[in-house]
């Protein structure tokens, strides 16, 4: 087997209180990535799937402990300053353009500095290379735009700006964060195509961390759920939808709306509770508290992410032999409001 472009074991981030009281807000999580490989994290928001991809990145909370591995190409990134692979081998999309975008520079003068922040360039070739970045994701008379400011793109347009810009150096792993959550769905269906696409020019690997499984179903090829910190699910997208092993997996996906709607039914099935406070977790399996199926053993030790199902499908649960098919009856559907 060829080896992972992205390889990561036992990744754990550790939060300080004001207290300095140690928080664990991400527990052991390990995944690999395949060379243009789509591998989306998933989660109710709490999870750690956005902490756990900034310390991937190397960009963790001021004052976050980060150990484990991340490797890139067998190359251990712990430790390392994180100049060392930003922007030339790996890329970040934020949830919100304007995040990482100056509102005082031009869109091509921002894509021209990230060009000759990893190569010895000059300003004319940076430019031409912007230009071509903003052609790439579909702007417009790339050329002309590329003189424009920030606040001149719509939102769609800006997001578009930030993927040029994250891709103009070709790295070999992008992480996406939520990047079309603030967009209406037509946008957000295109700004998904133009990742696509400048994904598969370049080759790159895309972590994508998404709370929405559409899009996951529609864009990803693996899946990683997360809960509480950890990785609860994993494994190929078709068949963890299809008949998923962990009843948190099954919650989530028994709370999408269907494609046609019962006006009787006003309430779809939900997980009852919330999740746990990293400074309270529960004792053995954080997510026996909100689980129709916990049990003794449930609350005796946390379970590990042991194979279980088809196709390399993975699920951190005691029960997980247990659930029904299609496992999503577990959440029954509320009554009417």
């Amino acid at each position: 087997m060829p080896e992972p472009v992205l390889s990561v074991r036992d990744l754990r981030v550790t939060l300080r209180d004001r207290g300095h009281a140690e928080i664990p807000a991400v527990r052991g999580v390990s995944f690999d990535v395949d060379e243009g490989e789509v591998l989306a994290l998933v989660g109710e928001s709490g999870a750690g799937k956005s902490l756990t991809g900034r310390a991937v990145l190397g960009m963790p909370p001021p004052g976050a402990r980060v150990t484990g591995s991340v490797r890139l190409r067998g190359r251990e990134l712990i430790g390392r300053p994180r100049a060392d692979v930003w922007g030339r081998r790996m890329a970040f999309v934020p949830q919100d353009a304007l995040t990482v975008l100056s509102p005082v520079h031009t869109i091509g003068d921002q894509i021209a500095a990230a060009v000759r922040s990893v190569a010895k360039t000059s300003r004319k070739e940076a430019r031409s290379r912007a230009v071509t970045a903003l052609d790439r994701v579909g702007i417009a008379d790339a050329a002309r735009r590329a003189r424009a400011y920030p606040h001149e793109f719509s939102g769609g347009m800006r997001q578009r700006a930030v993927i040029a810009m994250a891709m103009v150096n070709e790295p070999e792993v992008v992480i996406a964060d939520e990047p079309t959550t603030a967009l209406d769905p037509a946008i957000e269906a295109q700004v998904l195509d133009v990742l696509a696409t400048a994904r598969e020019a370049t080759g790159a690997a895309l972590v994508l961390i998404s709370h929405d499984l559409r899009i996951v179903a529609r864009n990803a090829d693996r899946v990683l759920v997360m809960y509480a910190g950890r990785a609860v699910e994993s494994g190929p997208v078709e068949p963890v939808f299809r008949a998923p092993r962990a009843p948190y997996t099954a919650g989530l996906l028994a709370s999408l709306p269907p494609a046609e709607v019962n006006p009787a039914d006003r309430r779809l099935p939900s997980i009852d509770g919330t999740p746990p406070s990293p400074t309270d977790l529960p004792r053995g399996c954080a997510f026996a508290p909100r689980c129709p199926l916990a049990g003794q053993e449930c609350d005796g030790h946390e379970p590990a992410l042991t194979e279980s199902g088809e196709s390399g499908q993975l699920a951190a649960c005691h029960r997980s032999k247990d659930l029904p098919v299609p496992a999503t009856e577990l959440f029954s559907r509320k009554a009417p409001a």
